[in-house]
C-alpha cells in the first residue's frame, strides 16, 4: 500500500457511509443519553428506595446480557442491514409509546423499567451488528481509528445528552425527551435504507441460527486473545457500575441538584470522555495499552471515592471529568482489543461475547450496589466498589491487553480435500487425520507445538481432537479431529486464518520426509 493510501486509509470519516452513520448515530445517542438523564430522573420521583433507582441502570444494561449473543448470531448469518433497520424500528416504536403514556401521566416504576428494558433490548440486537460492519465501511488501515471514532462519537453523545436532557426536563418535563429520543432514531434509519450494502460473496450456505450461536461459544473459549478482555471486562465493570447507578440519587439527595444540575454531572463526564479521546492517540505512543488500562482503573476508583465525599456541584463536576477520562481509557482499550481478537466470519458473534460480559457486568454490579446501599449506605459502598476496583487491578499481571496484533486474514491454505464423489453438505460426522513423521527424538517439541493446533482445531468447529502415536512405528503420529457434517469441515476451510498458516507451518517442520503430512477424510456411512 502506498504511503497516500496508508494516509487516506486512516481518516475514518473521509469514507461518506461511515461518516454519514457516524453523525446519525451520535444524535441517536444524544437521544438515549437524554433517556437515561429522564428515565433516572423520573424513577426518583416515583419511588424513593435506591434499589429501584439502580433497576434502572439494571433495565438498561440487562438487555445486552440476554440477547446480544442472539443479535451477534443473527448478524453474522443475516443481512446486517435489515437487522439493523428492524431493531432500529423497534426502538422508535418503544421510544414514542413511552413518550405518550408519561404524556398522559400513567407511568409507574413498572412500566419504566418495562419500556427501558424494551429500548435496550433494541440497542443489544442491534449493538453487535453496528460493531461488525465497521470493517465493511472503512479499510483495514483505518479499523482502529474508526473504533475509537465510535467511542469519541458516544462520549460527544455523553456530554450534550445529558445536560440537554437535563435542562428540557426542567423546561418540559421527561414526556418531551422521551418524545425527543424517539425522533433521535430516525435519522439511523434514513442512512441505513440509503445504504446500499454490497452483496457478500458466499460459496457456502449460511449457518443456521443455533448452529451460529454454538461456533461464538465455541471461539470465545478457544481464543486466548479475546478470553484476555473478557477477564479484564469482569475485574472493571462490575465495580465501576457503582458510579452509575447512585449517580441520580448523589444528585438530587446529596447534592440537593435539580435536573439541569444532573444533566450537568454528566455532561463533565461526557468531557472528561472527549478530552481523554483526544489525548489517547498521543496516550498510545507514549504507554502500553495495559499500563494505560491500569491507570484508567485508578483514577476511575479515585473518582469513585471522590463522589463519596463530595459536598458540592463543583467538585463534583471535577470528579465526573477523571470519572469520563478513565472511562474512555478503558473502553477503548478494550473494543480495539475485542476487534482485532477476532476474524471477520464470527465477528459480530465474538463482540456480542464481549457485550454480553460487560453489559451483564454493569446490570449485576448495579442491582448488587443498589441492594449493598440500602443497608449501609451509599458513601461506603462506593467506596467498597472502589477498593475492590484497586484489588481486581492484579488480573493485569496475567491477563493482559495489548501486545502483538496477529494476521486474522482468511489464508485458504488447506487445499481442496481429496474426494471420490462431493459428499452430501448435511453427511456427517467427519473424522479428519493428518499422519506425520517425526523425530522420536524431538517428540516432546512436537506435542507441545501441536496443543496450539488442538486449539484451532476446537475453534474452528472441531467437536473433539487427538493425537496418538503408532505403537509399531515409533516417530508416526496421528493427528484426528471429529466435526458435525461435512459442510461444517468445509466451513473449518474458510475459516482458518493467516496466523494459523504460521502456526502449521512450526508444526510441519517436525514432519520428516519429502511428502507432506498425509490427509485422510473419513465419512461415516
Amino acid at each position: 500500500m502506498s504511503g497516500q493510501a496508508r494516509e487516506e486509509g486512516g481518516r475514518p470519516l473521509g469514507y461518506p457511509m461511515f461518516r454519514a452513520l457516524w453523525i446519525a448515530t451520535v444524535v441517536s445517542n444524544v437521544g438515549t443519553w437524554m433517556h437515561d438523564v429522564g428515565a433516572g430522573w423520573l424513577m426518583t420521583s416515583l419511588s424513593a428506595e435506591p434499589l429501584m433507582v439502580a433497576l434502572v441502570q439494571a433495565a438498561t444494561t440487562l438487555p445486552m446480557f440476554l440477547f446480544a449473543l442472539p443479535g451477534g448470531a443473527l448478524a453474522d448469518i443475516v443481512d446486517r442491514r435489515r437487522l439493523l433497520i428492524g431493531a432500529q424500528l423497534w426502538v422508535l416504536i418503544a421510544a414514542g409509546l413511552l413518550a405518550v403514556i408519561t404524556f398522559a401521566g400513567l407511568t409507574t416504576p413498572a412500566l419504566l423499567l418495562a419500556f427501558t428494558f424494551a429500548l435496550a433490548t433494541g440497542a443489544a440486537l442491534s449493538a453487535p451488528a453496528f460493531q461488525a460492519i465497521v470493517p465493511e465501511l472503512v479499510p483495514r488501515p483505518a479499523l482502529a481509528d474508526a473504533v475509537a471514532l465510535n467511542s469519541l462519537g458516544v462520549n460527544i453523545a455523553r456530554a450534550i445528552g445529558p445536560a440537554l436532557g437535563g435542562v428540557i426536563i426542567a423546561m418540559a418535563g421527561p414526556p418531551a425527551v422521551f418524545a425527543l429520543n424517539a425522533v433521535s432514531v430516525l435519522g439511523v434509519l434514513g442512512v441505513l435504507f440509503a445504504w446500499k450494502r454490497e452483496a457478500q460473496a458466499a460459496t457456502l450456505p449460511a449457518e443456521r441460527f443455533f448452529g451460529a450461536l454454538r461456533a461464538g461459544g465455541r471461539y470465545a473459549r478457544q481464543s486466548p486473545e479475546l478470553q484476555t478482555v473478557l477477564v479484564r471486562c469482569l475485574g472493571f465493570f462490575p465495580f465501576a457500575s457503582a458510579l452509575w447507578a447512585f449517580l441520580p440519587i448523589i444528585a438530587r439527595r446529596e447534592l440537593g441538584l435539580g435536573p439541569t444540575g444532573y444533566g450537568g454531572l454528566l455532561g463533565f463526564m461526557g468531557a472528561g470522555a472527549i478530552a481523554g479521546a483526544l489525548l489517547l492517540p498521543r496516550l498510545r505512543r507514549l504507554i502500553p495499552s495495559n499500563q494505560l488500562t491500569v491507570l484508567a482503573a485508578i483514577l476511575f476508583a479515585v473518582a469513585m471515592l471522590g463522589l463519596a465525599k463530595t459536598g458540592s456541584f463543583a467538585v463534583g463536576c471535577l470528579v465526573m471529568a477523571i470519572a469520563g477520562l478513565a472511562w474512555i481509557a478503558m473502553l477503548s482499550a478494550l473494543n480495539v482489543a475485542a476487534q482485532m481478537a477476532v476474524p471477520a466470519w464470527v465477528k459480530a458473534r465474538a463482540l456480542a461475547v464481549y457485550l454480553v460480559v460487560f453489559q451483564g457486568a454493569m446490570a449485576a454490579g448495579s442491582t448488587f450496589w443498589g441492594w449493598l446501599a440500602g443497608r449501609i449506605g451509599i458513601p461506603l459502598a462506593l467506596v467498597i466498589a472502589a477498593a475492590g476496583l484497586v484489588v481486581a487491578l492484579l488480573l493485569a499481571l496475567r491477563w493482559r491487553i495489548g501486545g502483538e496484533s496477529r494476521d486474522l486474514a482468511p489464508s485458504s491454505h488447506w487445499p481442496a480435500p481429496i474426494v471420490a464423489e462431493d459428499p452430501a453438505p448435511d453427511r456427517g460426522p467427519v473424522m479428519v487425520t493428518v499422519e506425520y513423521r517425526i523425530d522420536p527424538a524431538r517428540k516432546a517439541e512436537f506435542v507441545r507445538a501441536m496443543q496450539e493446533m488442538r486449539r484451532i482445531r476446537r475453534r474452528d468447529g472441531a467437536l473433539n481432537w487427538c493425537l496418538n502415536e503408532d505403537a509399531a512405528q515409533p516417530g508416526i503420529m496421528l493427528e484426528s479431529f471429529v466435526l458435525e457434517s461435512w459442510l461444517e469441515h468445509l466451513r473449518q476451510h474458510e475459516r482458518v486464518t493467516q496466523a494459523d498458516r504460521l502456526d502449521q507451518a512450526a508444526v510441519n517442520q517436525f514432519h520428516i520426509g519429502t511428502d507432506p503430512p498425509l490427509v485422510r477424510h473419513l465419512l461415516a456411512p
